[in-house]
């Protein structure tokens, strides 16, 4: 579809004599007004002020000296696999000598800790369950441990519901009357603030000296920490891209779980160069997959191993999976475009402003990867359902800006109680389930709501840009400087540039990659390279095109240990 571009304000007017004047402009545009936002250093982390970290560390720490047993309950995505590995792993390091892991299935036990999985749980007698990732929403399950006897900690980042449960601790900075100033953290965030509580406790009552056990440094598990928050697509604010740097840094360095290094390897990704985007874009895929596709264990187990021979092993199982579910969610998006094709619009003559999609033999894992792909093809919330094995229908929603999806979902369950079983999610993500018989009331309840919300100008695509290059910026020098100059990620985005260009060449690669030659039109004589990833195969190549307007990103490409500049287009759209 169309996209309108739009250049960011930069009224902040932020200005260092040690900050270029293009990259001040930059930060400027993403509310950066004080050069000590740029310090990235551990030492301004925000200090543990979190509601409930106290109570948190007690009961950690009270478990440990007993050596009592600790589960880790953990989601089955990549903040769920990274927060589960960096608590056995540090738990550990601390001298708890009974420490295991549980991933629910997602396809027998669904999300969290359910009272099903509690019964799971219950075989291995823990006498504390340590919720990651998830809890927060746990009211039944929190209530069926405590039942058997079983302790609760619930660490989370989610949003909570009106009810909280009835845990000996919650930690999470979303819960009412925490003062934490970052709401933003991941699950991984969170527990790593909780253990490093835990070490201060331990270390205040003499534990390590007592056990004989050298006191872990906490930041050799910041490589875990970066995966996680980058991978959940949290806002980095200033403090999570604290914990990503510190992590993106011991990476590169080497200094990193053997787990990382072989999904890098096996994603062809060199540590030394190693930026944001590809833990996004590169190793959360693969952990994900496990998740959707089979047992996310796998990709703990990949983490937690030692070894790196085990690790590579791992690692090559979990790219398979990734293989694999990019196959299933080829087959699913076509089967959803010629379902989107056959639709029946409204009177305007356009689709739903709230779109949902059901097949029943979609599949269950990659409905949440299939709504993003149709919420960037058609700029409106989306959401894909799937069956469930307990005859209901499951759902993953994806948003825009203007609409928090949660809250949506929470207006339609306040109109009608009867048609949500149970949801939960963020502003741009959620999860839900329903009966199969209500899909066509709860599509159309869901599409009210939206247009409740939103107005026709929300529904136009926008592209955010830092405006145009001279030609002289088109440097690879630049490029370099601005790769560094991160961590990008969400609410903190990559710079994007606009411009026009004389399309030279065109022709398409890997399947569906549109690889070009552009020269800006003020200068034809500068030849660039530049690739657009998963085109529309209808629309491009075009040969009778000669002239495109492009949103694009400066990179650096590196072939044969040559370097060279390359942009990295983010839109592109024909001008003839």
């Amino acid at each position: 579809m169309q996209k309108l571009i739009k250049r960011r304000s930069t009224e902040a007017a932020f200005s260092s004599d040690a900050v270029p004047p293009l990259l001040a402009r930059i930060y400027s545009a993403r509310g950066v007004s004080d050069e000590r936002e740029l310090a990235l250093t551990l030492q301004e982390l925000l200090k543990p002020s979190m509601k409930g970290l106290p109570e948190a560390a007690s009961l950690l720490a009270d478990a440990v000296v007993a050596d009592a047993r600790i589960l880790i309950v953990g989601d089955f995505d990549c903040d769920g696999a990274t927060s589960s590995a960096l608590a056995v792993l540090a738990l550990t390091a601390m001298g708890a000598r009974q420490v295991e892991f549980l991933v629910p299935n997602r396809f027998e036990y669904g999300y969290g800790l359910t009272p099903e999985i509690v019964a799971v749980a219950a075989e291995r007698e823990p006498d504390l369950i340590v919720t990651v990732d998830n809890g927060i929403s746990s009211i039944e399950g929190v209530a069926a441990a405590q039942a058997l006897g079983i302790a609760v900690l619930v660490t989370d980042h989610h949003l909570p519901g009106a009810q909280l449960p009835a845990a000996e601790a919650i930690v999470n900075p979303n819960q009412p009357g925490c003062d934490f100033p970052s709401k933003n953290l991941a699950g991984v965030g969170v527990i790593f603030y909780v253990l490093n509580a835990l070490r201060r406790e331990l270390s205040q009552i003499g534990w390590f000296a007592e056990a004989g056990i050298k006191e872990p440094n906490m930041a050799q598990y910041l490589d875990l920490v970066a995966l996680g928050t980058v991978a959940d697509v949290v806002p980095l604010d200033h403090n999570n891209r604290i914990l990503v740097e510190q992590g993106l840094q011991r990476i590169r360095a080497g200094v990193a779980r053997p787990g990382i290094l072989a999904l890098l390897e096996v994603a062809g990704r060199g540590r030394e160069r190693l930026v944001a985007a590809d833990l996004g874009f590169a190793l959360g895929p693969r952990l994900n997959a496990a998740g959707r596709l089979d047992d996310m264990s796998i990709g703990i187990q990949c983490l937690l191993s030692d070894d790196l021979l085990t690790a590579r092993e791992l690692a090559v199982a979990l790219d398979d999976f990734n293989r694999d579910r990019k196959a299933i969610e080829n087959g699913m998006q076509r089967e959803a475009l010629q379902m989107l094709d056959g639709l029946e619009v409204g009177e305007d003559g356009e689709l739903p402003w709230g779109l949902c999609l059901y097949d029943a033999r979609w599949h269950q894992g990659v409905i949440g990867i299939l709504a993003s792909r149709i919420k960037d093809r058609h700029h409106r919330p989306v959401i894909v359902f799937a069956d469930a094995d307990d005859g209901t229908i499951k759902g993953s929603a994806r948003s825009i800006p203007g609409l928090h999806i949660r809250d949506a979902l929470d207006a339609v369950a306040a109109h009608h109680p009867e048609l949500l079983h149970k949801f939960g999610g963020h502003a741009m993500a959620a999860g839900m389930s329903l009966a199969k018989d209500d899909f066509a009331a709860f599509a159309s309840a869901f599409d009210n709501e939206v247009r409740r919300q939103l107005n026709n100008d929300d529904l136009q695509a926008v592209v955010l840009s830092d405006g145009m290059l001279s030609d002289a910026e088109f440097d690879l020098g630049l490029a370099h400087q601005l790769r560094a100059a991160g961590p990008w990620g969400q609410h903190f985005p990559e710079p994007l540039f606009d411009g026009e260009f004389t399309l030279v060449q065109q022709r398409i690669v890997g399947d569906k990659h549109l690889k070009l030659v552009l020269a800006p039109e003020a200068n034809n004589q500068l030849a660039i390279d530049a690739i657009a990833f998963n085109v529309d195969l209808e629309v491009w190549p075009s040969p009778a095109t000669t002239r495109v307007r492009a949103a694009f990103k400066l990179d650096v490409n590196e072939y044969r240990g040559r370097e060279s500049l390359q942009l990295m287009l983010d839109y592109i759209e024909p001008l003839d």
